[in-house]
C-alpha cells in the first residue's frame, strides 16, 4: 500500500521511485563479529561565535531575565545535559583564526571588543571566553576541543594560551589565570592547530601549513599531567592532496588530522531552502550525505599507505547540512530550520561513521545551537525548540562507546539526480558494556513504507522495544509556536516470530530499539 505522500502539487516530483505493494529489506546482524568500539566522540558538537550560537544560545549572562545557570541558558544547558554530549569544539570555525584569547579573560565589562568580520559584521564583546567555555564543559561533563588561532595569531600566543589553561606552576600565565578566579588548571585534551588553513584560516598551501604546524606543535607543551592531543587542520571534502602532503610532511607529529564535509546539493551560492524542497532535492540530499563514505575511504586509504601502524587519527570535525538562511534573518548568522530530512542526514551519516572508527575517532556536527544543522533553536524572548536532529542524536546515544556489530543489508536502491546510488534503508547495530544489543534502522524513502526483516547469526530474537522518529509531513518543523510537531514516540511496529524480528517503518522514519 502507499503510505503518506505529502509532497503536494506545489512540490514538483522530478524522479520516480519504484512503486510496489510494500517495499521490503533484510538485515542480518553478525553479533559475534564486533571488533571496533564506537567512540563517544563520534557524537561530538561544535560551537562558534557565529550568529546566536554563543550569545542567546549557550550564554545569556548572569543578569539576564532568561533563566540561567551561572550565565548559561538553563533550558539549553539541561537539554545538552540530556544529550550526553562527549566533546565540544570552540571558538570556531573561521572565527577561531581571528580570535585572540587574551581579549576574552578578566572582568567581563573590561574585555576588548571587535567586529566579527566573518559572520554578520556584529560586535563581539568577548563576554564569553576561556573561563566561560571551559567551565561549561566541566559542568556538562564533556571534553573541550580548543581551536587555536594560526591564521592571524602567533606561536607565542597559542603557547601561552595552553599554559594559561593547563599549567599548575607559578608562571605568569598560570598566575594570571588564578587572578581571574580559577586556581586549578583545566584539563584540556584536544588542541586544533588552526582551522581550514586552506581557506578562511589563512589561504595556505599544504606544504606551507605543514611547516607552520610543526612549529606551533613544538611550542604547545604539556604541563603537569595534562597531555595535549594535537589536531592538524585538514582537508575540505575531496582535497586528497592536502591529506597526502600533511601525512608526508607532518606524519606522527600530529595526533590527528581533520576533515570537513557538508551536505550541500545545489552549490554554495544557492544552497536551497531547509523546509521547501521537492522529492528530487530530498533524494539528492540523501545521496550527498552518503557520499561521505567514499570521501572517508579515500582519505583513510592515503593515511593507511603512509601510516600503516595507524598512529594518526582522522577527525571529521565539521559536517552536516547547509541550507539558505531562514527568510528575514541575518545572512551572516546561518540560522536554518530543521526537518525530518535533516534528522535522516544525521542518522545515515552516523551509520557511516560507525563503520570507520579504526581511523575515524571524532566527528563534530555543525553546530550546536541556532547555526546550520543545530540541535537546539532559541529566540530572544526565551523560547527554545529541540530539533529533529537533536532527537536523532538522543536516540543514538545508546551506541556511544558500544561495540559496533557489522551487518549485511539487502534493500531497494535508487539513483538520485546526480547519479549516486542511494539505498533506501540504513542501519547500525551495537552491543553496550552491559551486553545489551541496540539496533537503529532508518527508512529514507520519501513515499513508501517498508517491512524490514532482521535476523541474528546465532541468537534468536525474543523481543524488541524502543522509539520511532517521524512526522506527518517530511518538511514538518518544530517551531516556537509548535515545538513538539516532530518528536520521538513509542514504537509499536515490531513483531517477533521464530526468533526473527519484523519492523514496519513508515516513509522518512527512524527507529532505535533494544533487542533481547
Amino acid at each position: 500500500m502507499r503510505v503518506k505522500s505529502f509532497w503536494g502539487c506545489a512540490l514538483a516530483l522530478s524522479m520516480t521511485l519504484p512503486v510496489s505493494a510494500q517495499m521490503s529489506a533484510e538485515i542480518t546482524v553478525h553479533e559475534n563479529d564486533g571488533k571496533q568500539i564506537i567512540p563517544k566522540e563520534i557524537y561530538g558538537q561544535f560551537s562558534e561565535h557565529l550568529g546566536t550560537c554563543i550569545y542567546g544560545g549557550l550564554w545569556v549572562g548572569k543578569d539576564s531575565s532568561i533563566p540561567n545557570i551561572e550565565g548559561y541558558r538553563a533550558d539549553v544547558f539541561n537539554a545538552l545535559k540530556d544529550l550526553k554530549i562527549p566533546v565540544l569544539r570552540w571558538p570556531g570555525g573561521c572565527f577561531a583564526d581571528e580570535y585572540h584569547w587574551m581579549d576574552g579573560i578578566g572582568p567581563q565589562d573590561q574585555r576588548a571588543y571587535m567586529v566579527n568580520n566573518n559572520w554578520g559584521g556584529v560586535t563581539e564583546d568577548n563576554s564569553f571566553g576561556t573561563h566561560e567555555f571551559l567551565n561549561l564543559c566541566e559542568m556538562l561533563g564533556c571534553e573541550p576541543y580548543i581551536s587555536g588561532n594560526v591564521g592571524s595569531g602567533t606561536v607565542e600566543e597559542l603557547a601561552k594560551w595552553v599554559e594559561y589553561m593547563t599549567s599548575d606552576s607559578h608562571s605568569t600565565m598560570a598566575d594570571l589565570r588564578r587572578k581571574n578566579g580559577r586556581d586549578k588548571p583545566w584539563k584540556v585534551k584536544y588542541l586544533g592547530v588552526g582551522n581550514e588553513s586552506w581557506g578562511c584560516g589563512g589561504s595556505m598551501y599544504p606544504e606551507y601549513y605543514s611547516d607552520l604546524y610543526r612549529r606551533y606543535a613544538t611550542y604547545c607543551r604539556n604541563f603537569g599531567d595534562n597531555r595535549l592531543y594535537k589536531v592538524a587542520s585538514g582537508a575540505s571534502d575531496y582535497d586528497y592532496n592536502w591529506t597526502r602532503v600533511l601525512m608526508n610532511k607532518v606524519g606522527t607529529n600530529m595526533n590527528a588530522i581533520s576533515l570537513h564535509y557538508y551536505s550541500v546539493i545545489n552549490g554554495w551560492d544557492q544552497k536551497g531552502s531547509s523546509t521547501q524542497f521537492n522529492e528530487n532535492e530530498f533524494m539528492r540530499t540523501m545521496g550527498k550525505c552518503l557520499e561521505v563514505e567514499d570521501v572517508l575511504k579515500k582519505h583513510i586509504a592515503i593515511m593507511d599507505e603512509i601510516d600503516p601502524a595507524g598512529r594518526v587519527d582522522l577527525f571529521l570535525d565539521e559536517w552536516g547540512t547547509w541550507w539558505d538562511v531562514e527568510p528575514g534573518t541575518n545572512p551572516g548568522f546561518l540560522f536554518q530550520q530543521n526537518t525530518m530530512r535533516d534528522a535522516l542526514v544525521a542518522s545515515l551519516s552516523l551509520d557511516v561513521f560507525h563503520k570507520y572508527t579504526r581511523r575515524l575517532k571524532m566527528c563534530n556536527i555543525a553546530q550546536i545551537v541556532n547555526v546550520l544543522q543545530s540541535m537546539i533553536l532559541t529566540n530572544p524572548e526565551g523560547g527554545m525548540v529541540l530539533t529533529p536532529t537533536y532527537y536523532t542524536f538522543k536516540m543514538y546515544n545508546v551506541h556511544q562507546d558500544a561495540t559496533y556489530l557489522p551487518s549485511d543489508l539487502k534493500c531497494t536502491h535508487v539513483k538520485d539526480a546526480a547519479g549516486r546510488d542511494v539505498p533506501l534503508i540504513s542501519t547500525t547495530a551495537s552491543r553496550d558494556a552491559n551486553g545489551v544489543l541496540h539496533l537503529s534502522v532508518s527508512n529514507c524513502s520519501p513515499n513508501e513504507s517498508q517491512v524490514v526483516n532482521v535476523a541474528m547469526d546465532q541468537l534468536k530474537i525474543k523481543s524488541a522495544s524502543g522509539e520511532i522518529l517521524t512526522s506527518q509531513h517530511v518538511y514538518d518543523i518544530n517551531s516556537f509556536d509548535q515545538p513538539n510537531v516532530v518528536k520521538p514516540a513509542k514504537y509499536t511496529g515490531a513483531k517477533v516470530k521464530d526468533g526473527k524480528l519484523s519492523l514496519t517503518l513508515p516513509p522518512y522514519s527512524m527507529v532505535t530499539l533494544e533487542v533481547k
